[in-house]
């Protein structure tokens, strides 16, 4: 691989740690979990550079946050590790779990070829149930809550705002694709 397309992967990879980084600073506290734009962005990640790259750009998301560094949403709870072992952390985990799925299926962007529409909407979907299962079994664990009071806390406020960012992500990502496949290649 030249110098060049090196680079390009490092910029991008950092250029969306940051954006799930800045989704922390728009923040709904409605409970444990609170209603954020990391997850858009943590779906836009696999949608749009595929499963390594996004999967990197949400590692170095999740290390900057282990170290201490302001880039989990900020409700009062400690940061850095701390915050990972919270009730919150399962929900930091399926980010990366839910960017790999939605870069596997969907696959590393390139020119010559367009993702179906079929794949994204296979993508969201997958990536989206996929952030639920750890956030949902941390904070039932974390939390000592049964199975109805966890999917109240943790699944039914959120559903319709994720159904929503899952639709944002599906029709912003082709474009994105195309762009960042021609800088990719």
């Amino acid at each position: 691989m030249s110098g060049r397309k090196m680079i390009v992967r490092l910029v991008f990879t950092a250029l969306f740690a940051a954006l799930i980084s800045a989704g922390a600073f728009i923040v709904v506290p409605i409970g444990p979990v609170p209603i954020v734009l990391q997850n858009l962005f943590t779906l836009l990640a696999g949608l749009v550079l595929g499963p390594v790259l996004g999967s990197s750009a949400v590692g170095l998301f999740l290390a900057a946050g282990a170290i201490g560094l302001p880039v989990f949403a900020n409700t009062g709870a400690p940061m850095g590790i701390a915050r990972i072992m919270g009730p919150t952390g399962g929900y930091l985990f399926g980010y990366l779990l839910g960017t790999l799925t939605a870069g596997l299926i969907i696959g590393f962007p390139r020119p010559e070829k367009k993702t179906p529409v079929w794949r994204i909407i296979l993508a969201v979907a997958a990536a989206t149930i996929i952030v639920y299962i750890p956030g949902l079994l941390r904070l039932k664990f974390v939390l000592d809550f049964d199975w109805a009071r966890t999917f109240t806390v943790g699944f039914l406020p959120f559903i319709i705002g994720d159904a929503i960012k899952g639709v944002a992500a599906g029709l912003i990502a082709p474009r994105l694709r195309r762009i960042a496949s021609q800088l990719l290649a």
